[in-house]
């Protein structure tokens, strides 16, 4: 089948173009035609559709494509219309999409429209919701858009999203937005590895931390020792030896074994967003890594958050934020010196980074700052013991002392006990599918119960009994967290707020609007997150996908509460396909709307939502390797 392609508009053809606009007086007009320039100037794709009637038709074919990556030739790439990304999908709300995807591998393909509502069978999840692509067919997906912001689209099939098949997703809204810019581009933020993504995957079953060139060594016990005495030390070691884990294990997968790349491009040879000193310019971060959490900032330059995950929040000014894997944050800048600034995203270990130019002229790149010192350590909190360890800055986070972790066959006798230990008695009964619970009566989290940013008497979840399976989830689940707590406020291990620094908390962000569904939930469903990092072993409640009765069950319309506890010592992005998750922070009716949401290590929170979607869903930690290593399950809405 025959496949259009765009080619990059000639220097001198932008030239005239934007300068025709800004004579004519349309600056206005100029936010809706630079996207698509901007995006194709610097060597990336953006589809153009066949127009008939009310639908948008592309076409779009996976294959392999060498490519060449940071100088080095590669064969294995997967790419979409030839790229890595593939090309960047604009669509307008309000309108039908159709989407013809052939496949030219020797295996099946897919391709989901990650945080799109749309009717199940075209979510493009093999074995939930369609067969999947075989080699040398084709599949149309065609859909209403019933939403605007920015996502993203990817292969759900084997570990082929690890291998380039990738791109974003902009879609235009219907109405005008609350803000205003001159100029746009999308941030693609992914990793890339030499080696087969299945070799990957074999060396971490066989090694835990076999990535992690960055373990603790006995100078660094010693140093400890001096600094809180013997046994403070050696208690907190004999913890971490419990679990068989280094509190040095941030990343599954580091910057020995990846290459970081935006947009396609790694460090070397940087990509580029051009602007004009003056210029409003809105940069789309995408998460499409298989397993990386990125640290991104540009130095000397705020940033102003204006969408999570494409949906508009509360302008929110900041000097850095976290994006989790498959997370995506629009943000708004205003360089006003004629000079260049670096994009910098650095993974959350400080075992590597990658960064990007934000540059008035193509040739003139900033000078790449050095990387900050790591590396980063979690501390007491991350074990869910209840404690107030630190937010973690850049190096040892060392937190709470002497505490004792929640882990399988651990005495906790005399630790004192933590609000979500206390009463309730007999709130929730264990069911096959999760822990399912009438609703009780909880107070709803507002401003006036979050004295100071933390949560207070009226938090949601305030005084609720945490449940574990009889067996602590079996051999599935290394360490349980008996006491979780609220952590939305706190910017995660390795990051620390100042008064001269901001980093984005999930607590910062607030709708615009409340959703309009406002009836309360009628039940709650409890899901712990668990996992054994030695066996690599992930799932939730300590069972994976293959081991599950059957499906997690919504009833058609019903208004729910989606509890999630981690019960692991790592971050998880979780994805719900087909539906919206509404944070419950501290924002009350304006709590955030979300497709991914990631939970920290011993972190307890919850969030609403409307089950209007019949069907099969998806639901799953967006780390690709713990996905597919069995922390997925199957969300049936009848």
């Amino acid at each position: 089948m025959a496949v259009k392609k765009n080619r990059p508009c000639p220097d001198h053809r932008r030239r005239r173009l934007l300068k025709g606009l800004a004579a004519a007086g349309t600056l206005a007009s100029l936010g809706r035609l630079a996207p698509a320039i901007a995006w194709q100037s610097t060597g990336n794709l953006e589809a153009t559709p066949r127009i008939e009637g009310d639908t948008d038709i592309f076409e779009l074919t996976i294959a392999r494509t060498p490519q060449v990556i940071d100088g080095r030739s590669t064969a294995q790439a997967v790419t979409i219309n030839g790229t890595i990304p593939g090309p960047l999908l604009r669509w307008r709300e309000g309108r039908q999409v159709e989407l013809r995807v052939t496949n030219h591998l020797d295996e099946d393909t897919s391709i989901h429209w990650h945080g799109i509502l749309l009717p199940y069978e075209m979510d493009g999840v093999p074995g939930v919701s369609f067969a999947g692509i075989p080699p040398g067919e084709t599949f149309v997906y065609r859909f209403p858009v019933r939403q605007s912001g920015t996502y993203w689209y990817h292969s759900h099939s084997g570990l082929q999203e690890q291998l380039g098949h990738y791109a974003p997703l902009v879609v235009e809204p219907a109405a005008p937005e609350p803000y205003a810019y001159d100029r746009d581009y999308a941030v693609v933020l992914s990793d890339w590895t030499f080696h087969d993504p299945h070799w990957v995957l074999s060396r971490l079953k066989k090694m835990e931390g076999y990535f992690n060139y960055q373990q603790r060594t006995l100078g660094d016990f010693l140093r400890e020792v001096r600094a809180e005495g013997w046994g403070a030390a050696w208690r907190e070691r004999a913890m971490w030896l419990k679990m068989r884990m280094s509190p040095r294990d941030i990343l599954d997968i580091t910057g020995a074994e990846y290459l970081y790349l935006v947009n396609g491009r790694p460090a070397g040879d940087p990509w580029r967003a051009l602007f004009a000193p003056g210029e409003k310019i809105r940069l789309r971060f995408i998460n499409a890594s298989a397993m990386s959490y990125f640290d991104v900032r540009i130095p000397g330059l705020r940033m102003t958050v204006v969408q999570a995950d494409g949906q508009d929040v509360a302008p929110v000014a900041v000097d850095e934020f976290r994006i989790g894997v498959a997370e995506t944050y629009d943000v708004i800048v205003s360089p006003a010196e004629d000079r260049p600034y670096a994009i910098v995203a650095e993974a959350m270990d400080r075992s590597g980074a990658v960064h990007a130019a934000l540059t008035p002229r193509e040739d003139l790149l900033p000078e790449a700052p050095p990387r900050r010192r790591g590396p980063v350590e979690r501390d007491m909190a991350a074990m869910g013991h209840g404690g107030h360890g630190g937010h973690g800055g850049h190096g040892a986070a060392r937190g709470h002392r002497g505490g004792k972790a929640a882990m399988p066959g651990m005495d906790m006798e005399g630790e004192m006990p933590h609000p979500m230990e206390q009463g309730h008695e007999g709130m929730a009964a264990m069911a096959k599918n999760g822990h399912e619970m009438p609703m009780k009566k909880h107070g709803m989290a507002h401003d006036a119960g979050m004295e100071g940013g933390l949560p207070g008497k009226d938090w949601v979840l305030a005084g609720r009994r945490v449940r574990h399976g009889p067996d602590d989830h079996g051999p599935g689940a290394a360490m349980v967290a008996r006491s979780p707590r609220y952590r939305l406020h706190e910017p995660g291990v390795g990051l620390a707020s100042t008064p001269d620094h901001k980093v984005l908390v999930y607590d910062d962000l607030r709708s615009l609007a409340p959703w309009p569904d406002r009836r309360p939930p009628a039940r709650e469903i409890e899901l712990h997150l668990t996992g054994n990092m030695e066996r690599y072993m992930w799932s939730f409640d300590g069972r994976k996908l293959s081991e599950v009765d059957g499906p997690i069950r919504f009833r058609n319309g019903e208004r729910l509460r989606l509890i999630m506890v981690n019960d692991t010592m790592m971050d998880h992005p979780i994805h719900l396909h087909g539906m919206w998750m509404e944070l419950e922070n501290r924002h009350g009716e304006h709590r955030p709307r979300k497709h991914t949401i990631s939970l920290k290590p011993g972190e307890m929170l919850s969030a609403l939502i409307t089950a209007d979607a019949p069907g099969d869903w998806a639901f799953h930690c967006h780390l690709l390797y713990h996905m597919k290593a069995g922390m997925f399950r199957v969300v049936s809405v009848a």
